[in-house]
């Protein structure tokens, strides 16, 4: 059984689970997820029996020579086409996306068709959140790149380039290499907007002090995220017990993330450390799932609660401290979690490097 026919098979357990005859799925990359074919106009439905892909004629083709025999490639992606797959295989009950469906869809679909609609939740995100050996695979490969990419800026970075400089270059490198896009918007942020954790890149030349580079690429439709901070000029002994704080705080992170944890005890064991040297600078959470999407579940934080990291958990470990107009410091790796244990993908020094 190759792996999209034992998905459509754990996504079949829990829509029985639900007590739901179909699903259809409108988020372009849960569809990809299931089919392993990217498109981006139209649906797929799960039945008990049958999986369809519904969309127009730009797609049917590419779609029959890129998913397997488990799937039936149509037309007229219209809740009246959904209505009647639906009634030919006697589905009184379908599941769908609520999350991600506009409020105007949702209500075209439940108008449209016969069948009783019911909000799927988080039931396919739930399935998607344990990644298996392909999954993995691509994920390593994008992390591997983003590797790259780091030691590639560092040969390059100059006091005549911008912020947005460093930006587009990290992402030419990416693509130069393999990379299909970033897997989100880049913060390249200098001197004093190091300490906005989500700062915005600009084109201005890069600011003396620290230089936090938070960015990744999609590979095979899967992300990396890495987060790297340097110094540009030397840095004081202020700034270097900063940098050294993160830097214990994720190590102790590090040692202790493994199969079975509580998320929240991993995001404890870094906190505990930068709040004894600078209290309430940390404001996020510790890290977050990684996967198609860049923000996934599992989330180590201290409002994860009972969730606890289980084999086939991809997760970022990222501290961070934060002083309001002066700057600030986060490092992130990436982790795999593995049966009785864990595996950081990451492979990009962590000591401060001072430049220039």
């Amino acid at each position: 059984m190759n792996c999209y026919a034992k998905r459509l098979e754990k996504l079949r357990a829990a829509m029985a689970a639900k007590g739901c005859d179909a699903m259809l799925i409108s988020e372009p990359m849960n569809e990809s997820w299931l089919c392993g074919f990217e498109y981006h106009d139209g649906y797929m439905l799960v039945t008990a029996k049958n999986a369809y892909i519904i969309t127009d004629s730009r797609y049917t083709e590419a779609a029959r020579a890129n998913t397997g025999d488990e799937f039936t490639v149509t037309v007229n992606a219209t809740p009246a086409k959904v209505d009647e797959l639906l009634t030919a295989e006697g589905a009184k009950t379908l599941a769908f996306e609520d999350r991600s469906m506009s409020y105007a869809a949702a209500v075209r679909l439940k108008d449209g068709v016969g069948a009783e609609c019911i909000p799927a939740g988080g039931l396919l995100e739930d399935i998607r959140e344990y990644k298996d050996e392909i999954e993995f695979d691509a994920i390593r490969k994008a992390q591997e790149l983003t590797d790259m990419a780091f030691e590639h800026i560092l040969t390059v970075l100059n006091p005549e380039m911008t912020e947005l400089d460093v930006a587009v270059e990290l992402e030419f490198f990416l693509r130069r290499h393999g990379a299909s896009g970033k897997s989100f918007d880049f913060i390249t942020v200098s001197g004093e907007a190091s300490s906005l954790p989500h700062g915005e890149p600009k084109a201005r030349k890069l600011r003396p002090g620290f230089l936090t580079m938070d960015f990744g690429c999609i590979y095979n439709g899967y992300c990396s995220d890495m987060t790297r901070t340097v110094c540009l000029g030397k840095a004081d002994a202020d700034m270097k017990k900063l940098y050294n704080t993160v830097l214990e705080a994720q190590l102790a992170a590090l040692a202790v993330i493994k199969d079975g944890m509580r998320c929240e005890d991993v995001d404890r064991a870094a906190r505990e450390i930068i709040d004894k040297e600078f209290p309430g600078k940390f404001g996020h959470g510790l890290g977050h799932g990684v996967g198609k999407f860049i923000h996934e579940a599992p989330r180590l934080s201290p409002k994860a609660g009972d969730a606890i990291l289980r084999p086939g958990h991809v997760v970022t470990v990222e501290p961070g401290i934060y002083l309001e107009g002066k700057y600030g410091c986060r490092i992130e790796d990436m982790v795999f979690i593995t049966p009785g244990g864990a595996e950081d993908i990451t492979r990009s020094r962590k000591e401060l490097i001072e430049l220039f």
